[in-house]
């Protein structure tokens, strides 16, 4: 794997930085969480683990760190994983990718190497919404590519929190190029819609994939920024809601909802099928599912 190392080891690097970052904001709003009925818990702290990813002849194919805090005052389950593998693609992978990229030589060279960052978040309170965000990097011999986005998944709407949500989304896309929000927001409203349902899984985001303008520089800086965003656009949004008072109907409402979004991430997210396709630690890659969920 000696093909733009040191763009890797910097996207791998940057990944790592945006799980600290992100972490030490959560646990700083478990400790700042003084009111409502779950403030007698203790502050949620992330618990950590390593996960690995063996080829299958037995040889060592990477892995990476699988953080989750659970039962805490704020959030009731939030992972932030990060990994960074490599190997050879499968058959079933080398097609996919083949018929994604326009990538024919995948068959005769079927190695990779992915890095990215993945969170979930399930709350406590009702009114404050789940969200997703992960972003990656992708390589083969054939070509590389960044991927990623976030997106907003309430029980309860308010229109407020989607217009923020946004405005965040819109800022961070806008200073690289005014066309890109317009686009990856219409990915993702593609993306993350449930055609059993015939209804999307929340009020959307961005989502892009594939991405690779020919300038590394400018598009490693552009998916950083799309990191970034997530903080800017997520944490106020928390902040607005985490003391709403709410009822038992409000949680009935969060559990029916979270059922429609583990329904989402078993059928059609790329990144569930792709981690469980290609090895990757079972209990990493199902980390987004939710500790709890209904269906009527």
């Amino acid at each position: 794997m000696d093909m733009m190392t040191e763009e890797k080891r910097r996207a791998a690097t940057w990944f790592r930085t945006l799980r600290d970052e992100i972490c030490a904001a959560f646990e700083q709003l478990e400790e700042t969480q003084e009111t409502g009925p779950f403030a007698g818990n203790p502050a949620g702290k992330f618990e950590l683990r390593e996960t690995k990813r063996t080829a299958d002849d037995g040889s060592d194919a990477g892995g990476g760190l699988m953080s989750v805090m659970r039962g805490g005052r704020v959030f009731e389950k939030v992972g932030v994983n990060i990994s960074e593998v490599y190997g050879e693609l499968g058959e079933r992978a080398q097609t996919a990718m083949a018929a994604r990229k326009g990538f024919p030589e995948m068959k005769s060279d079927p190695r990779f190497w992915a890095s990215g960052i993945s969170l979930v978040a399930h709350m406590q309170n009702p009114h404050t919404p789940a969200v997703h965000m992960n972003t990656r990097m992708f390589w083969t011999p054939h070509g590389w590519w960044f991927g990623g986005g976030s997106d907003l998944n309430p029980c309860i709407e308010y229109d407020e929190d989607t217009a923020s949500f946004h405005a965040a989304q819109k800022e961070h896309c806008d200073r690289h190029d005014s066309a890109y929000y317009p686009r990856f927001k219409e990915w993702a409203d593609e993306y993350f819609y449930i055609p059993h349902r015939k209804r999307a899984r929340g009020v959307g985001g961005i989502f892009l994939d594939d991405h690779n303008t020919g300038d590394w520089e400018a598009d490693f800086a552009f998916i950083q920024d799309v990191g970034r965003a997530f903080l800017a656009a997520f944490l106020p949004v928390t902040e607005r809601r985490r003391n709403t008072p709410w009822a038992e109907t409000d949680k009935d409402a969060q559990l029916v909802h979270r059922g429609l979004y583990a329904e989402y991430n078993l059928v059609y997210d790329r990144g569930t099928k792709f981690g469980l396709e290609t090895g990757h630690d079972p209990e990493a890659v199902l980390m987004s599912l939710p500790p709890l969920a209904k269906w009527v």
